[in-house]
Order: C-alpha cells, then sequence, then structure tokens
C-alpha cells in the first residue's frame, strides 16, 4: 500500500516537474531569455559490431574551469552552477560516426542516447574513436549552431579482461557513508582539491596495461553521483592520474527513484552483455554495499568475474562480514580480497596474474 502511493507520488511529482520544465523553458524562448544551448557528450563505448554515446543538452552555465588555487568559494559557485544548470528538453541532436547518422530527440531532462553500427573495422592503433555531435534544436537567439565531438572506447584485440570500478571512497575520499559528510566534500571540493587514494592511479595503470604491460584493458566507472558533477569527476582523473574511462552516473531529479545497488548490478549485467568474451575485475569499498553488490554480480557469472577488490575504508566494523562475502564465493573460484591500501590490492592481482611486477612496484612507490 505504502509503495504504491510512493510510486503515484512519484509519477505525479515527475509530470509536475516535466510541465513546469518545459513551460519555463518556453517562456524564454519567447522572451528571447535562452543562454547558449550546449551539447555535453559523455565518454561513449561499444564493440565491433555497435557503439553507444550518451550526453546532455543544456543552457550554458558558466562553470569556470578548475585549479590547484580556487577558493571554497568559487568552488561552491561553481557547484550551484552544475546543479542549477537548465535543461534543452526535447532538444534535436544529430550526430555520425564511420559516415553513418543518428538522429535522437533528448528527454525532458535534456539527456539523449544514441547507438550506431560499426560499418567497418575500427582503426587497430586507437582504442577512443570519434562521434561529430550537431545541434538540430533548440537554437538560442543569435546562436547559428552547436557542434561539439563524443568518443567512444571500444576495445581491441589485445585486451585481457575489462575493470568496473566504483567512484567514491573506491578512488577518492567521499565519506559517502555520511550523506552530510559527502555532500559538505562534493561542495568545496574541485578536481585539484578532491583527495584520490595513495597509489590508485598507479595500480588502476597497472590493470589497464595487464600483466605484460602491452595490453590496452578498458576502465568502466560507475557511481550513484548525479550527471551535474561529471565533468568534475573527468578533471579529477586526468589530474590524478587515473585511465580515462566512460562513467555512469545518475540521474538525481527529485521524482527519480532508483536504488544504488540496482543501478550497479544493471550497468554490470550491460557490460557482461556488451563484452560476451571479455573476463571482468570488480573494484569497490567497504563503506556501502559493493561486497554485496558484486557478490551477488559473481555468483550469477562466476566464470566471467576474475577476481573483486573491496577497499577497506570501515576497518573492523565490516571486515567480517566482507570475510564471509568471500567464504561464501570461494567455491565459485571468484576472489574477493578486502585490501588496506592499493599496494595491497596490487600484490594480489601480481599473484593472479594481472600484472606485471614493474607496475607493482611502481604502486609501491606512489603509496
Amino acid at each position: 500500500m505504502f509503495a504504491a502511493s510512493k510510486r503515484l507520488l512519484v509519477s505525479l511529482g515527475r509530470r509536475f516537474e516535466a510541465a513546469f520544465d518545459a513551460a519555463r523553458f518556453r517562456l524564454k524562448v519567447r522572451l528571447g531569455r535562452l543562454e547558449r544551448i550546449e551539447i555535453l557528450p559523455y565518454r561513449g563505448h561499444g564493440n565491433d559490431s555497435e557503439v553507444f554515446l550518451k550526453g546532455r543538452v543544456l543552457e550554458e552555465s558558466g562553470v569556470k574551469p578548475s585549479t590547484h588555487t580556487d577558493h571554497i568559494l568559487r568552488n561552491v559557485k561553481n557547484m550551484a552552477r552544475r546543479f542549477f544548470s537548465s535543461e534543452a528538453p526535447h532538444a534535436v541532436v544529430r550526430a555520425s560516426f564511420q559516415g553513418g547518422e543518428v538522429e535522437a530527440t533528448a528527454d525532458e531532462e535534456g539527456f539523449f542516447d544514441m547507438r550506431f553500427d560499426v560499418r567497418e573495422d575500427l582503426p587497430e592503433e586507437f582504442e577512443w574513436h570519434p562521434v561529430s555531435l550537431r545541434l538540430v534544436s533548440p537554437l538560442a537567439d543569435g546562436q547559428r549552431g552547436e557542434s561539439s565531438k563524443g568518443w567512444v572506447l571500444v576495445p581491441d584485440d589485445a585486451t585481457e579482461f575489462a575493470v568496473i570500478s566504483d567512484v567514491d571512497d573506491t578512488i577518492m575520499l567521499s565519506k559517502a557513508a555520511s550523506v552530510m559528510r559527502m555532500a559538505w566534500i562534493v561542495a568545496v571540493g574541485n578536481a585539484f582539491s578532491r583527495i584520490p587514494f595513495p597509489g590508485v592511479g598507479a595500480f588502476y595503470e597497472a590493470l589497464r596495461r595487464g600483466k605484460d604491460e602491452a595490453s590496452r584493458n578498458p576502465v568502466f566507472y560507475v557511481s550513484s553521483s548525479p550527471w551535474n558533477i561529471y565533468d568534475l569527476l573527468v578533471d579529477f582523473m586526468d589530474v590524478h592520474g587515473l585511465p580515462p574511462g566512460p562513467i555512469f552516473l545518475k540521474d538525481w531529479s527529485p521524482t527519480v527513484l532508483g536504488k544504488h545497488e540496482d543501478h550497479k548490478l544493471t550497468l554490470i549485467k550491460t557490460l557482461l552483455e556488451t563484452y560476451p568474451n571479455l573476463p571482468f575485475i570488480l573494484l569497490g569499498d567497504s563503506g556501502q554495499e559493493d561486497p554485496e553488490i558484486y557478490a551477488e554480480a559473481a555468483e550469477k557469472n562466476a566464470s566471467r568475474i576474475k577476481a573483486i577488490y573491496i577497499r577497506d575504508v570501515s576497518g573492523d566494523r565490516r571486515a567480517k562480514e566482507i570475510e564471509r562475502i568471500s567464504a561464501r564465493l570461494a567455491p565459485s573460484g571468484v576472489p574477493m580480497k578486502l585490501a588496506k591500501d592499493s599496494a595491497a590490492a596490487a600484490e594480489h592481482a601480481l599473484s593472479l596474474g594481472l600484472v606485471s611486477r614493474e607496475s607493482v612496484r611502481k604502486v609501491f612507490a606512489a603509496e
């Protein structure tokens, strides 16, 4: 009864939100108050037969590039611009890939999804491939056009395995178990001030290069953080030496429901289906439900999961629970390693033949 009432309220709220946003947007168009419209493509992915690209169409937000000298007020202003940016509902975007064209209409939140068939063999020397995008409508007064370039990651024959990694408290300190502390860290930080865990960039690069350091193993990042901070996460990864990869976030509209575990499990299932011939490594932390989520995925796909690494951010409070989960997984042959730091995880990966000894030395040097 309660669940049904909640779903009804959310449905009504979503309709109201969409109607309000659409009416506000139409009014701005009529009054000539529309800011320049921009296309924000997110990093896409695909295989040798199809590729996928997601993006969003927004009024220009005015977010300023981050620097290592930014003060808290500038960071807070930038974060406010990200969250109060205005989407362009039902915008039309046209894109081309390998000579083929696709047109997509964004939803009421400005999000669009595109799929392309791979028409010819992709260049083997590259793992990232360009997609050209052009805004068809709407355009602000005086705006003659808007174009952008997206990129899709397609693993090549040198790929040994793929990596799926959590973000908060796995690659960066976020205090995700405490909503208020996490909100404060997000609000006042930027790509330079957010704190990566020691050695995490070197460890992920070791996984990307594999046991012979000649591989280009793809790294996919998944988080329940909102798409509004996508640019901050991209900058953070660039600044701190994490391998670039597609990032899967969530729409944090107040009328959108969705559990953290559902988001991750759906993403893992989708990637397993997209790359049926690849095994996977899963990385997360002990602060929330990553051990339980990854164990569920491994129990359903034991032959596809080579290892699970859980960063210990909660100490003894969770250690025994994770030991029990690890023991439950043992018969399936999927190891779950609770690691106190990146070096411990790297040593375990070396014992499984996933990374090279030299790359592990680099992780220890970076700790």
